[in-house]
């Protein structure tokens, strides 16, 4: 069964075709990064605009790449939850029409879970010509090629994907810029949200902390090269305890990074922390970076590992843009019993194959929506259940 995903929930504009919830044929993101680091973050409004620009070329592209026609097409799978309205409102309205003029089945995505399913992505298939930069251009009708002309793929082909995909029951640890929180799964869209950020989500402190030091957006990969030059013991920073056993939180930990920069630099807690990158020298940058990514590491590792033990899962897999940190990879995989597999750093950040696999799945156990009644929901929880049997 062969799924187009769409998916626009934030800044990048991203369309797949993914066979049975494990085969990945292609994989088309246009980023706005270069547009948004200009500003130190997403400008919403901005987002939409450029959403509006690509989102057609590149649904395009991802039949082109593929090699596939509508008529190869079994249903479509879209983000409709959650993110930026706009943004939403962009890929919901390209998937609810494509629904209706092709006649496709049409599966609405929460795109916290879709990270998960990245995990899934066991294969890819080898299609003439993909990888291509030569893209964004619409081709004429009639144009898509025979799904048989299988030869190199240059861009599905250079991903590392897992060997085998993920056991239930399994244990999820989520961490973006928007989400961080640790979900059980006993099957296909049977899971339980076990704990979950208090406040800022550990990717928002990456990119809080990166500003603070002078380093640029986004923070998760300018933090995690800088540490590479840095002591990760020169600073010590609390973690934060909380009644939640599995909850998080990092805005202290934000702050306790400001007041020490602060006094390093002899300034005093009034002083503006868009004003202190100017004061910070290069080692010192470096050393801080590398103390809060050991801490926030350390945080979600500690909690991953206590959830690991109580409930005894078959399989553990981190999931969202925060999962291709490599210290975050390298601690989880000390600290627990078992062999972890990872999901290839292009399919952490915001991509369609996730959405595209995860609407496999919704295929095999819910109808589809009705284009007519699919809404977006841009504040969605993944789940509110907190109880485990």
């Amino acid at each position: 069964m062969l799924i187009l995903g769409i998916e626009s929930s934030c800044d990048e504009t991203a369309a797949a075709v993914v066979e049975d919830g494990k085969r990945l044929y292609s994989n088309v993101v246009n980023s706005q990064i270069d547009i948004h680091s200009q500003y130190g973050g997403v400008i919403p409004e901005v987002a939409a605009r450029s959403h509006l620009e690509v989102i057609n070329p590149v649904i395009h592209k991802a039949l082109a790449d593929a090699n596939v026609t509508w008529d190869d097409i079994d249903a479509i799978a879209v983000t409709y939850a959650p993110g930026l309205s706009g943004s939403l409102l962009i890929g919901t309205i390209a998937a609810k029409t494509l629904a209706y003029l092709k006649n496709k089945p049409l599966y609405p995505i929460h795109h916290v879970e879709a990270h998960v399913y990245a995990n899934f992505i066991t294969e890819k298939v080898e299609i003439l010509g993909q990888g291509s930069t030569e893209h964004l251009q619409p081709e004429p009708q009639g144009a898509a090629r025979s799904r048989s002309r299988a030869t190199l793929n240059q861009n599905v082909m250079s991903l590392q994907l897992p060997q085998s995909q993920p056991t239930f029951p399994m244990l999820a640890l989520i961490v973006s810029g928007g989400h961080s929180q640790l979900v059980l799964f006993r099957d296909h869209g049977d899971y339980t949200l076990l704990g979950q950020t208090q406040d800022d989500a550990v990717g928002e402190a990456f990119d809080k902390v990166a500003k603070m030091l002078g380093l640029p957006y986004p923070g998760g990969p300018s933090i995690s090269k800088a540490a590479e030059s840095g002591d990760p013991f020169a600073y010590g920073f609390p973690k934060a305890k909380l009644a939640g056993a599995y909850d998080f939180s990092f805005s202290g930990l934000k702050t306790a990074v400001l007041r020490r920069i602060q006094r390093e630099v002899g300034v005093d807690f009034t002083f503006p922390s868009h004003e202190l990158p100017a004061r910070v020298n290069e080692q010192m940058r470096y050393d801080f970076a590398a103390s809060f990514q050991r801490i926030a590491i350390e945080t979600l590792v500690d909690k991953a590992k206590r959830a690991f033990y109580e409930y005894q899962p078959a399989s553990v897999v981190i999931a969202g843009g925060v999962a291709a940190n490599q210290e975050l990879r390298r601690q989880l995989s000390d600290a627990l019993p078992l062999s972890v597999e990872y999901a290839p750093i292009q399919l952490c950040t915001d991509n369609a194959a996730m959405i595209a696999t995860l609407g496999y799945y919704e295929s095999q156990r819910v109808e589809p929506t009705s284009p007519f009644a699919l809404e977006i929901k841009p504040s969605l929880s993944m789940i509110k259940e907190v109880n485990v049997a």
